[in-house]
């Protein structure tokens, strides 16, 4: 049966596979991630420049990346539950227009404390972006729809990384590592205005209602959600990945320079290389899943066993790189090791968003994200004190441990993942 409904005060059709509103609002919040994986990156392309210039440690500029994450998860779980009950629109125009000014402090001027004080008031506003994007963007497809977009939304992850690192790179070389942040700052601001007046909630949004109009019962309660398998088996792989995304983020300019040998402004280009591979996993993985589940493939199938395979793949590279005889090997290996192992968010986020009900996606993509990206909270501090304690085999000891998680992660995404078979669970004792 096809279904359309306009969406509020907007004209804008809503089909069952995304109408021309559903795609425009979710290339709206590709620019979105893009602006906050730019965010993101910028103290790891400024490493060098900001240890120099603060005269800083390793573990103490490790310290100041992990600082990002002391209010991110806590802010994503609360974010998160909010946006099964308040507009992502606002939600998200909210969170833009506080990443603008929290890069302000720092760009100004000041020392250590101003860094981390600016920080960590980026990472509680940046904490929920993902979730709530998520959220945002998967309510306006139907589930069978939902990989392309949710890959879209990702490649705004890789894409962020790519198209920031060279000219970020420059503005740092030659302007100063805070001139990239009034960059940020001011791009930030933009999208906000933009999306301001563009941006819209899928008429999907809201309580799901029974066929008289009627708003339905809660349904299932979270705490049931986060005891199966899948969502446990999710988080845990995610986890994984995302330590290898914060490592990529923080540490990669810098091991490019010190532990492979590569120049300032050659690393700012190179460090390109593991999202290209990214961007290509997520537009496969996507093109995968869909079509296997097209074809009558079980979520267990398309998604875990899929997303299983992209792990071990990225933590079979990342055990080798350290060890690559050249340049050239080592550069190859981490760009797959890092691609490989990064790319898992798409598939966490529908792997989630097809076990939980509309009115509890929210809160399960939230607390998901909150619980995984604490590994970017411990992993900068721990590599800064590997590379004040060993040197330049700090950082190769560092990508070791990256691809061992990454290893587990897929051996658990393997075993545990089956949203079929948890979602029928659920819904035997509850309604949806």
């Amino acid at each position: 049966m096809t279904v359309a409904s306009a969406a509020p005060g907007t004209g804008a059709v809503d089909h069952p596979g995304g109408g021309r509103r559903a795609w425009a609002v979710t290339g709206l919040l590709v620019v979105f991630m893009m602006v906050n994986f730019a965010d993101k990156s910028v103290l790891g392309l400024a490493g060098d420049e900001i240890r120099a210039d603060l005269h800083l440690s390793a573990t103490e500029f490790g310290l100041a990346n992990s600082a990002f994450f002391l209010l991110f998860s806590a802010a994503a779980i609360v974010v998160g539950l909010a946006a099964d009950r308040v507009s992502p629109k606002v939600l998200l125009l909210v969170m833009a227009a506080l990443w603008s000014v929290a890069q302000v402090p720092s760009a100004l001027g000041g020392g250590l404390a101003v860094l981390i004080g600016s920080r960590v008031f980026l990472g509680a506003a940046e904490g929920p972006a993902f979730p709530v994007a998520q959220q945002a963007t998967l309510s306006w497809f139907p589930d069978e729809r939902r990989n392309l977009p949710a890959a879209l939304l990702t490649v705004g992850v890789t894409l962020g990384v790519m198209i920031s690192a060279p000219g970020l790179t420059w503005l740092i070389q030659h302007h100063g590592w805070r001139s990239a942040l009034w960059v940020l700052s001011a791009v930030g601001a933009l999208w906000a205005l933009v999306w301001a007046v563009y941006g819209a909630d899928s008429p999907r949004t809201g309580a799901p209602r029974t066929a008289a109009g009627a708003p339905r019962r809660p349904g299932i309660a979270y705490r049931r959600i986060f005891a199966t398998r899948t969502w446990i088996g999710v988080t845990v792989a995610y986890f994984t990945s995302y330590w290898s995304v914060a490592l990529m983020l923080v540490w990669l300019p810098s091991y490019l320079r010190h532990a492979v040998g590569y120049s300032a402004s050659t690393a700012g280009t190179v460090v390109v290389a593991p999202a290209a591979v990214g961007a290509a996993v997520l537009f496969g993985q996507a093109w995968l899943t869909g079509r296997l589940m097209r074809r009558g493939a079980s979520g267990r199938v398309a998604r875990g066993r899929i997303g299983a395979g992209m792990l071990a793949i990225g933590a079979v590279a990342l055990l080798l790189a350290p060890s690559a005889d050249g340049r050239g090997a080592q550069t190859a290996l981490i760009a797959l090791g890092f691609g490989f192992g990064g790319a898992y968010a798409t598939v966490a986020a529908t792997t989630v968003a097809e076990l939980a009900p509309a009115n509890r996606r929210g809160g399960a993509l939230g607390l998901m994200n909150a619980l995984v990206t604490t590994a970017g909270l411990i992993g900068p501090a721990a590599v800064g004190a590997l590379v004040d304690a060993q040197g330049a085999a700090g950082y190769r000891h560092a990508v070791l441990l990256s691809g061992a998680l990454v290893a587990a992660g897929a051996v658990v995404a393997y075993v545990l993942i089956d949203p079929e078979r948890d979602r029928a669970r659920l819904t035997t004792t509850a309604s949806w």
